[in-house]
């Protein structure tokens, strides 16, 4: 069989749209200008700031002025967190325990300077129950922070719930919706949400810029100190060509999301359907409908993912064994962990991503490459569970 070039990781970084790049060409180039700089190149500059900032906060349902231009989901989830944090000055938090890195190792961090955490349990699905979360607010909490939909399983929370439940408590609420940002609605009003992360390379936009929407009169503290740029909650020069281009694709995202949806989620379910059929002793991780359009997260029983990913690569199929900002460490995920999967049953997790460009024909592919690995696999190795055993007692 000849091999072929299958890219199923979407949810670690998307390409960038042709559309969006030549949407940033000419700011490389041609409108170079600082936009805090006062003569005409500055100001064309500014405009396109500007314009980018209308733009988003259109799709948002919000003003322009609650639009915070960042680096990324990494940075926006920080500000967010910690801002609120450094301008309370103390207090409880509350997330879950699935939620992004960024979020988590940012609330560890605030542990540590004094700040109380609670971390909510979620179901075998990877939901995170409401009254879970009203039973843990207390007179202290300040911050709520749940992610929209998870990176590693796809599983969509009832934000709406969750942001009804902050309001009626004059609580703030934040949520990570980075892996939503092409599949579900972002607009804040209905979500009742008062910060929200995006990132631009989860939906076809360049690397290195995302946004924070922060709602007016969300008081925060910023982390980085400099000429005041972005309402004095960003300070550094702004990376227009970025911001362009994130606008640009958010706009396209937005647009196309429902015909993309339907499609994706046609070829989702027929792969979960063949991988079950075909390989025996396949688990499907995340919840069965309440997932991203795009998401396939396996457990393949008797395999370790990470051999499982090194032969699909070797056959030009890339997937992911998690999140790709922790793919490089060997303990198992913790949102499989949390999840109530056994140490063997979670290590043999595969994350398969789709995206604008994948087809049946790549899917079929993929299927005919994967099912001889795991045979294969499975023939030396000493692990051997059973189907009723993969949750932990």
């Amino acid at each position: 069989m000849e091999t072929r070039n299958v890219y199923v990781d979407h949810a670690a970084t998307t390409y960038v749209d042709k559309r969006v790049i030549q949407s940033m060409i000419p700011y490389f180039d041609k409108v170079y200008g600082n936009p805090h700089s006062l003569h005409s190149f500055g100001r064309v500059a500014q405009k396109a700031v500007n314009d980018a900032r209308e733009s988003v906060a259109s799709i948002l349902h919000c003003t322009p002025k609650e639009i915070i231009f960042t680096s990324g989901g990494t940075e926006s989830i920080n500000l967010a967190i910690k801002g609120v944090a450094l301008s309370k000055g103390s207090g409880h938090i509350i997330t879950s325990k699935i939620e992004h890195p960024a979020v988590l190792e940012t609330c560890k961090y605030l542990e540590k300077q004094g700040f109380t955490v609670t971390y909510i349990d979620v179901d075998k699905y990877g939901i995170v129950n409401p009254n879970d979360i009203k039973k843990a607010i207390s007179k202290e909490t300040i911050l709520i922070s749940i992610m929209y939909a998870n990176n590693e399983i796809g599983t969509i929370q009832p934000v709406w719930e969750i942001g009804t439940i902050a309001r009626k408590y004059n609580i703030l609420f934040h949520t990570d919706a980075c892996q939503a940002t092409g599949a579900l609605s972002l607009d804040v009003s209905h979500l009742y949400v008062d910060l929200m992360t995006l990132n631009g390379s989860k939906m076809y936009g360049p690397k290195g810029v995302g946004i924070l929407y922060r709602k007016k009169g969300v008081q925060l503290q910023p982390l980085i100190h400099g000429g005041g740029q972005e309402f004095n909650l960003r300070s550094g020069t702004e990376n227009v060509p970025g911001i362009v281009g994130f606008a640009k694709a958010l706009e396209y995202a937005q647009k196309e999301k429902q015909q993309e949806n339907k499609r994706l989620v046609a070829l989702r379910d027929n792969f979960i359907k063949k991988v079950i059929l075909t390989i025996p002793k396949s688990v499907l991780n995340g919840h069965p409908t309440e997932r991203l359009p795009n998401n396939v997260n396996i457990s393949f029983l008797d395999v370790e993912g990470e051999s499982v990913l090194l032969y699909l690569n070797e056959k030009g199929v890339a997937v992911s064994t998690g999140s790709a900002c922790s793919s490089q460490s060997l303990e198992i995920s913790h949102v499989l962990d949390a999840i109530g999967l056994t140490h063997d049953a979670a290590h043999g997790s595969i994350r398969f991503t789709l995206g604008k460009e994948t087809t049946k024909n790549d899917l079929e592919y993929v299927l005919s490459v994967l099912t001889p690995i795991i045979t294969s696999l499975r023939r030396i190795s000493p692990v051997k569970v059973k189907k009723s055993e993969i949750r932990k007692t």
